[in-house]
């Protein structure tokens, strides 16, 4: 029974966590003070797997399909599935090749966040446009900042409560 109450809570609070969401504005850091996010949570909810990016006692909330939620998953825990997943095979080639993800900005353009991602491959940086859970998966294996716009933070970023849903 407390379990069940504590999927309840859990789920209300990343329910109200997406309503910023919808009616934040668009977000673009080069116009605002830039914050770089402390923690990366996958969670699940009934809508399905969420991204958590919590900075400041805020977290925001980018709702991702489940291959990509358990790639971000792997790549926080450590853990290496038995076939490398797209974001894993990534990674490897990157790395083979002396590259790496410098870091990712995440924006918020017409209700759907972009990610604009940092690569450096020998003497050429290169900035690539991508969805942002793609973005955001890169950026957690190459342990790479993630960054957002403070204007982003603060319109639709929930304030962190104590319940907290399930991890992936």
């Amino acid at each position: 029974m407390m379990a069940c109450k504590q999927y309840v809570l859990s789920i209300c609070f990343l329910g109200a966590l997406a309503l910023p969401v919808a009616q934040a504005g668009e977000s673009s850091p080069a116009t605002s003070e830039q914050v770089t996010i402390a923690d990366v949570q996958v969670r699940l909810s009934d809508h399905g797997a969420v991204v958590l990016l919590l900075a400041e006692g805020k977290a925001i909330p980018i709702f991702v399909d489940l291959t990509v939620a358990l790639s971000i998953q792997g790549a926080l825990s450590g853990e290496k599935l038995s076939r490398p997943l797209t974001h894993d095979l990534m990674h490897t080639i990157l790395e083979a090749y002396g590259g790496k993800v410098l870091r990712t900005v995440i924006t918020l353009k017409g209700g759907t966040y972009y990610g604009a991602l940092t690569v450096a491959v020998q003497d050429q940086v290169k900035t690539f446009d991508s969805r942002s859970s793609d973005s955001i998966a890169l950026a957690v294996h190459f342990k790479a900042p993630i960054i957002v716009g403070r204007d982003l933070l603060d319109s639709a970023g929930g304030l962190l409560e104590k319940p907290k849903a399930d991890t992936l």
